[in-house]
């Protein structure tokens, strides 16, 4: 297998754009918990000086208003605010995390994959970041929280495939958290939605 080193330098800007898991909430002791704020504490450590972390995660938040979840959720959605909140920032580092939501709300998948796409591509043309896709990662609370309410562990993986290859259309690491917690119940919070801390 080849291997690329995607970058030869150390990262200056780091830029999270998502949900409420970027976002944080009260299923952690506090925002240092959030899996973003670790990424950026070890990038920090692995190089000279910090990279300058920007967090832009919107918790209920949709990709774009074709997301059956987007009347009910916390706007703008990622499309509608890509631009100010990512390429305004002009990052080094992009890392995307959506799917979630617009899974539990039965979002049609080519719509979503349209739409992350479009964020993806605008992203890497405005300043050619690093970008970084994340799968939706494992929950057990498929029938809480309406509209939010119609997902499955099929749907999720359908989801993550997709994610999966656009990625390698967009030449974009991925990040396979789904496949890191292996359908493990004890990483997931009580709330059956977000990762506990070790999740």
């Amino acid at each position: 297998m080849n291997r690329r080193d995607f970058r030869k330098k150390p990262f200056e800007r780091l830029v999270v754009l998502g949900e409420s898991t970027v976002q944080g909430g009260g299923w952690l002791e506090s925002d240092a918990d959030r899996w973003a704020d670790v990424l950026a504490r070890l990038i920090g450590e692995c190089q000279e000086k910090p990279v300058e972390y920007i967090n832009k995660g919107i918790g209920a938040n949709a990709i774009s208003s074709r997301s059956p979840g987007y009347p009910l959720s916390a706007k703008p959605s990622a499309l509608e605010r890509y631009k100010d909140d990512v390429i305004a920032n002009s990052p080094d580092l992009f890392v995307c995390a959506y799917g979630l939501n617009d899974m539990r709300a039965d979002m049609a998948l080519a719509d979503f994959i349209d739409d992350l796409r479009t964020v993806v591509s605008e992203v890497k043309a405005a300043c050619d970041p690093i970008i970084v896709l994340t799968t939706v990662y494992y929950m057990t609370g498929w029938k809480s929280f309406g509209p939010f309410d119609k997902g499955s562990v099929v749907t999720t993986e359908g989801y993550n495939a997709a994610i999966s290859a656009l990625a390698e259309e967009q030449d974009c690491l991925l990040a396979d958290v789904w496949g890191a917690a292996d359908k493990a119940d004890w990483l997931v919070n009580p709330d059956g939605v977000h990762a506990n801390k070790v999740g």
